[in-house]
């Protein structure tokens, strides 16, 4: 949107709106490959005329400027920055438009044998007989030419030498003394297959995090530290969403006195955001991997998981998980804090905050009202606090005149 100034959100307008939509159009058209089409129009606001111009996803992935050249000239947008894509993030790019994904891929180098199939089956000994027509419907085979060959996902998940073709596939355990990385107490790297990496990283979680007790009559109840739901649902998610195209960057996961940090390589799919990931949004990165997990009975419905998270945490009394993108990683981090997030909101944000901890739902104006600032001041904390998790906004559409806002742990 044209016509407002980036930080102080003030409303000043296009003196003259058929001209920017000129420039608009010609540097589509004359600058960026392949060519899209922006939709321009003109919004009147308080006598301002401001200029929105939308640009809808396309097939043609990547997009670039054309004057630097595909390699240079792709950007991404991460957070709330533009970055230069990689050569990674220009392959993924690549699959999408083709609606790929890298763990489809064939490898046509190898072949069947190449398959730890007797593992396979001992992990899939309660679910399909995990024949040819099974590896088939799994997509751990797929054909290439006139044979079947292992795809990337059958490789990853059951290679007999699955960590010289993807040596990532691996998970890098931590435990910290304090809230930083100053002094570490355990390290373990798991090198083992990743279903049973899964379990092995529940355990070291159980026994590398705090358990209080509670007293039920003449009997003993232990309390663990954070919701065991939420911790397996968040390392299967990890493995799930994780990019293996990526080189130097395995599954890590640190342990502190505070939180539980859960890093794995590769940014939200393109065109997912945050806020739609916590309303249940998801777009599927591995697609072999998910259709295993899915047949093991690791992952019952896709989409749900960080919702569940934060319904498990919120019944322990815990704050939502806070979600990031840094680099070319995502990072889910649980917090042990009763209450209140690591991330506590000062401020003006911390005003909203607390006006919000009796659980009850209001609009902008009138958390406006109640704080005594601006509306357009509301609007741009209310947004950071729904960025970090803290707050949840209830519409129906981005233009819903009767949007509400309301405590994430009340939701």
């Amino acid at each position: 949107m044209l016509g407002i100034q980036d930080r102080t959100r003030a409303v000043t307008g296009i003196t003259d709106p058929l001209r920017v939509e000129e420039q608009i159009m010609n540097m589509a058209a004359d600058g960026i490959r392949p060519q899209i089409l922006p939709e321009v129009e003109f919004v009147t606001y308080r006598n301002a005329t401001l200029v929105v111009v939308t640009v809808f996803p396309g097939a043609s992935r990547p997009y670039y400027v054309q004057s630097v050249g595909r390699k240079d000239g792709s950007y991404v947008r991460v957070g709330s920055t533009n970055r230069r894509a990689s050569a990674e993030i220009l392959a993924e790019l690549e699959r999408t438009s083709r609606n790929v994904a890298f763990d489809e891929e064939p490898m046509p180098k190898l072949s069947r044998s190449d398959l730890d199939l007797k593992l396979a089956r001992n992990h899939f000994a309660e679910g399909p007989k995990l024949g040819t027509k099974e590896l088939i419907s799994l997509n751990l085979l797929t054909r290439h030419g006139r044979r079947f060959v292992p795809t990337v996902g059958a490789v990853i998940l059951f290679g007999h030498d699955r960590l010289q073709h993807f040596a990532d596939a691996r998970i890098l355990l931590a435990r910290f003394a304090g809230t930083n990385r100053a002094t570490i107490v355990d390290r373990v790297e798991l090198k083992c297959d990743l279903i049973q990496a899964i379990e092995e990283t529940l355990s070291f979680l159980g026994r590398s995090t705090t358990v209080g007790m509670a007293i039920e009559g003449a009997r003993r109840r232990d309390l663990p530290q954070y919701p065991p739901a939420a911790l397996r649902e968040v390392v299967i998610n990890a493995v799930a969403h994780a990019d293996y195209s990526q080189v130097g960057s395995p599954i890590r996961i640190a342990v502190f006195d505070d939180r539980i940090e859960v890093e794995n390589p590769g940014l939200l799919p393109f065109g997912l955001t945050i806020e739609e990931v916590r309303l249940g949004v998801s777009k599927l990165r591995n697609r072999v991997i998910g259709r295993c997990f899915h047949a093991l009975g690791l992952i019952e419905q896709w989409g749900s998981g960080i919702q569940r998270i934060t319904q498990t945490c919120a019944e322990m009394g815990l704050p939502p998980p806070t979600l990031e993108e840094f680099g070319t990683c995502f990072r889910v981090t649980l917090h042990a804090t009763k209450g209140q997030s690591a991330h506590q909101p000062t401020g003006t944000a911390g005003l909203i905050y607390e006006l919000l901890t009796d659980g009850k739902s209001r609009s902008t104006a009138s958390i406006a009202k109640a704080i005594g600032v601006t509306s357009r001041t509301t609007r741009t904390h209310l947004k950071r606090l729904v960025d970090d998790g803290l707050v949840v906004e209830i519409a129906q559409g981005p233009t819903d005149p009767r949007r509400v806002y309301i405590l994430a742990s009340t939701s």
